[in-house]
């Protein structure tokens, strides 16, 4: 179970997407508050997902090689295969021609965005595949050992570091986080598609084999 949180953490906190539209919220005006509010309702909707999971749970995961224990292993399979068949499709598209991406809406008025606006902004982008395959994690957990209890608190910082770094150093270091954000997004722009492809590859797989093995250990 750690291991599996420590990785679809990671994942969590890296995927591109919900990354570059932080970067381009910090630039902005006022761009430190907003960003903190951002990581604020990211932190929240991280620990709601996993307090709702344990709530659901009676904080008394599932026996091995019961029922509630196998369904949550072939919830991960079926992320896993979820996440394989994303990055087959992300490289299909990258050999076909490609379409001029629109920005969002909200990035047209990022500098007049609010604080609340950003807060609620987080949870809306957040990677839900990765969050889900998170919950079905969280399932084996149980906050009686030590052990799950910090793969627990480890998740969540883990799901919000590079959001917490970016945070903290565009409200030290203002004039070099804007230099080090515009290079960050050029670079994001030019290689989504590959950090995409090879994140749920890597992850998919993981998920599949580990989940797998499991299956039939039990």
């Amino acid at each position: 179970m750690v291991l599996d949180l420590l990785l679809i953490g990671l994942a969590v906190a890296l995927d591109p997407l919900p990354l570059s539209a932080f970067a381009v919220v910090l630039p902005s005006k006022r761009g430190v508050r907003k960003g903190a509010a951002f990581l604020f309702g990211w932190l929240v909707s991280l620990a709601i997902v996993v307090t709702v999971t344990l709530l659901a749970t009676g904080n008394n995961p599932p026996k091995p090689n019961t029922v509630p224990s196998l369904a949550s292993l072939a919830v991960k399979i079926a992320i896993g295969t979820v996440l394989v068949v994303i990055a087959i499709r992300q490289r299909r598209r990258m050999r076909g021609p490609k379409k001029p991406k629109k920005p969002p809406k909200w990035q047209e008025h990022v500098d007049n965005m609010s604080p609340w606006f950003a807060m609620g902004l987080a949870p809306t982008l957040q990677p839900w595949t990765l969050i889900a395959a998170g919950a079905a994690t969280v399932m084996e957990a149980k906050l009686s050992s030590g052990e799950s209890f910090l793969a627990l608190i480890g998740f969540c910082v883990l799901g919000s570091a590079s959001y917490i770094v970016m945070e903290v150093y565009a409200g030290f270091k203002p004039d070099q986080s804007q230099v080090f954000l515009a290079r960050f997004r050029a670079w994001m722009d030019a290689h989504t598609d590959r950090v995409i492809i090879i994140g749920c590859l890597l992850l998919g797989f993981w998920l599949i084999a580990s989940s797998i093995y499991y299956v039939l250990e039990s």
